[in-house]
């Protein structure tokens, strides 16, 4: 008689069980719930309240889960593991197409950005030759509060997260024109209410850029499509009636392919 295990018994026996509970905690958390108790946690995934307990207080320790009084949320950080997913995508054959047809358009760069603690990631980037002194390559940083990717990815947070981030984040007058903590809350706000973000000369002196945001299939945003332009080159209204609209209609587009 063989002894040899069958595929599908390989496969329970490295089927982590654990971890794929883990995995439902984090998943339990949607625009439906985003923020609970520790008895509604268990509930909602089948777990005792000691389980769910040992899987938040994991999460908050690995900074995944934050407590407000008796309930749990999801905190900033959980984006990080969309990046990673992002990153891993073979843009040369998604989104990649879309960007360069954005850059001849407008004439300018176009930029693929994700939200990862305080900052912005560039996860892909079509540049314009000789514009920006900035070295932006595939994962450059920047201060999210002082870009316009940054402004619409943190726009979209939830309130809670929003203001954990901006508590974490050293505000800092990079030009005469950078706005601090509060009036970056308005701006937000505006952000929020009209889809994209303008910054004008707030990161550098010269430079002017606009971002809006790239949803999923489930209406998630999940990056920032991005453009920057000598204040030179283009004006605040050009911005707003030609590059807004171009930028916009691509995201629809790339909503679409992505999987």
């Amino acid at each position: 008689m063989s002894t040899e295990s069958s595929p599908a018994e390989v496969v329970d026996k490295e089927f982590l069980a654990t971890f794929a509970r883990g995995l439902e905690v984090i998943k339990s958390f949607d625009t439906e719930t985003p923020a609970m108790t520790l008895t509604e946690v268990a509930q909602k995934n089948g777990l005792s309240r000691a389980a769910a307990r040992r899987f938040l207080l994991t999460l908050q320790k690995l900074g995944y889960v934050t407590q407000d009084s008796k309930q749990f949320r999801l905190t900033a950080k959980i984006l990080e593991l969309g990046y990673s997913y992002l990153a891993s995508l073979n843009f040369s054959e998604t989104i990649t197409p879309f960007m360069e047809k954005v850059s001849h358009q407008l004439g300018e760069s176009c930029s693929a950005i994700v939200l990862e603690g305080q900052d912005i990631v560039y996860i892909a980037r079509i540049p314009r030759r000789g514009l920006i002194p900035i070295n932006l390559q595939i994962g450059a940083r920047l201060p999210a509060y002082a870009t316009s990717a940054g402004r619409v990815l943190m726009s979209f947070l939830p309130e809670d997260q929003l203001l954990q981030l901006l508590e974490n984040t050293r505000f800092e007058k990079l030009t005469a024109y950078t706005k601090g903590r509060d009036e970056l809350l308005a701006e937000l706000q505006r952000v929020r209410k009209q889809g994209y973000a303008i910054v004008d000369q707030e990161l550098e002196l010269g430079m002017r850029a606009v971002a809006v945001p790239v949803y999923d299939r489930r209406h998630q945003v999940r990056f920032a499509l991005n453009s920057s332009s000598h204040v030179s080159s283009v004006t605040i209204d050009r911005i707003v009636a030609e590059y807004v609209p171009i930028m916009q209609e691509t995201s629809r587009r790339i909503t679409e392919v992505l999987p």
